[in-house]
């Protein structure tokens, strides 16, 4: 008979509650008690974020709103909360969790966001599709200023935890504007000093550099001559200059993302602190459109082993 087998479950219970989701999980396979006590109650409430009964209370749509009703287990309910993300506050965010380490993550909807010249119509408009997890998307009309902010307590991030904000969103077929200039994107505590990266919206634009395209005429689009403008950048990147730039990325819904960049966040000692992130093009005055716009998420950075 192995030792794990003979050892009481409760203390089995206690010693796996401490470890992570995804090492309770391989536990499970050491013997008979190990995975009596993996599936355990006691283990996975320990994985559950100590307020996620007033998350759920805050939920727009959650199976009878009564978690010890709704799941069989608290496993069950974990499991649930890694693959549906939640709408909370009015369907203003979407709360889930990572499934290996039980970190907290959102997403911050279009209409949470502080969207320059987001309510004039001929700008912006307010949509709904059904692959968005969001009543409603932010769809760019027209505009030569680009300005989104998004911004949410650090105290609702799980503490000692390194975080990335991504921003999600699709382009249209008639998307313009973004094939040749970069925008400028940032993450940081509000007040402080942030650091900005220069990345591109168009995931094209990268397949492109590849074959080193270069128009042999001018291109007029809304009274700017982009052409010669576009060649000296297009230059620049293949001379090394703009190499380090990031491309969006198509994720597993089907929606495009570009990470912001980073934050640990410490938390505890009742840290209480405004994140701020940003998409920025204010500079060149070239006009922009196709855009449509799901949200910001910020989730916990995954490390590359």
């Amino acid at each position: 008979m192995a030792v794990v087998d003979v050892l009481p479950e409760g203390c089995i219970a206690n010693v796996v509650s401490l470890t992570s989701p995804q090492d309770a999980c391989r536990l499970a396979v050491v013997g008979s008690t190990f995975k009596s006590a993996v599936e355990s109650d006691a283990v996975w409430e320990r994985f559950l974020p100590s307020h996620y009964k007033d998350i759920i209370t805050r939920a727009v749509d959650f199976p009878s709103h009564t978690p010890s009703s709704s799941f069989a287990s608290k496993k069950q309910l974990y499991l649930w909360l890694c693959d549906h993300p939640l709408l909370i506050d009015q369907g203003t965010k979407s709360f889930s969790l990572e499934k290996s380490s039980g970190k907290m993550c959102y997403m911050l909807a279009a209409r949470n966001l502080s969207i320059v010249w987001g309510d004039t119509p001929s700008y912006w408009r307010w949509i709904s599709i059904p692959e968005s997890r969001f009543s409603e998307v932010a769809e760019l009309i027209n505009v030569c200023w680009l300005e989104i902010c998004g911004k949410i307590n650090t105290s609702m991030l799980s503490p000692n935890t390194t975080y990335a904000a991504f921003f999600v969103f699709k382009s249209t077929a008639g998307a313009c504007g973004f094939e040749y200039q970069p925008v400028e994107v940032a993450v940081g505590v509000s007040g402080s000093e942030r650091e900005t990266q220069s990345v591109y919206l168009d995931p094209e634009r990268g397949q492109r550099l590849q074959y080193q395209i270069v128009p042999r005429n001018p291109v007029f689009r809304r009274g700017f001559s982009i052409g010669n403008r576009w060649r000296q950048r297009t230059t620049s990147v293949l001379n090394g200059e703009s190499c380090d730039r990031k491309y969006p990325k198509v994720r597993g819904d089907g929606w495009m993302e570009i990470e912001m960049g980073e934050y640990f966040n410490k938390g505890g000692g009742g840290e209480d602190k405004e994140l701020e992130m940003s998409v920025m093009e204010v500079e060149r005055g070239d006009w922009k459109s196709g855009l449509i716009v799901q949200g910001i998420e910020i989730r916990p950075k995954v490390v590359d082993k």
